[in-house]
């Protein structure tokens, strides 16, 4: 089957790939389908938490045990997480800890805006920031150490630019199709 992924779906395939076992996730816009995605995988463990702070600790525990784990939540939520997540990277991993941390600038769907690649560079780890969702997928796979990956709105919620290529079955092309013009009935709005 071939389709066009979006950043969230190419994120948690490509965690799922990578060998993931534990994904936990406080769930907020634009992150909340990643952690949705990953629990379709019936081989891993993905969990809501409590909070961000939880989500933290349980993929900081996984990762202590050895196995790959991944924490999701929106910008924000790293300010409730900050202190799990600085001792993360002041004790290491063992198994591999990505962060998502979903940024919304504009604030799509948020209360502010914040820049988190602030916090891996205070944390000293990597900050993996995807252009499209093809380098999402891929960046999944390089994570050995805590790291953040930086997802966006735009890339949240957009299909490949060009084309996409998935493992087994090739390169996927996004094809350029004519708007469909309109007014919502509603409102008589133009759409």
């Amino acid at each position: 089957m071939k389709k066009l992924l979006s950043g969230n779906e190419a994120i948690a395939l490509g965690a799922y790939q990578a060998g993931l076992k534990v994904a936990a996730a406080y769930p907020g816009t634009p992150s909340t389908e990643i952690l949705e995605n990953l629990a379709a995988y019936k081989d891993l463990h993905a969990e809501w938490s409590t909070n961000e702070k939880v989500a933290m600790e349980v993929g900081m525990g996984a990762s202590y045990a050895g196995v790959r784990a991944l924490v999701s939540m929106k910008h924000v939520g790293l300010n409730v997480a900050a202190d799990a997540f600085m001792a993360a990277s002041m004790t290491g991993v063992v198994g591999g800890l990505v962060v998502v941390s979903a940024d919304d600038p504009g604030m799509h769907s948020s209360q502010n805006e914040q820049d988190n690649r602030y916090f891996a560079k205070f944390a000293k780890v990597p900050l993996l920031e995807p252009s499209d969702s093809q380098e999402a997928y891929d960046f999944m796979a390089l994570t050995q150490t805590a790291a953040i990956l930086e997802s966006i709105v735009q890339l949240a919620y957009k299909n490949a630019k060009n084309s996409f290529t998935f493992p087994g079955l090739g390169k996927l092309v996004l094809v350029n199709r004519k708007a469909r013009l309109g007014r919502n009935p509603a409102t008589g709005a133009t759409i």
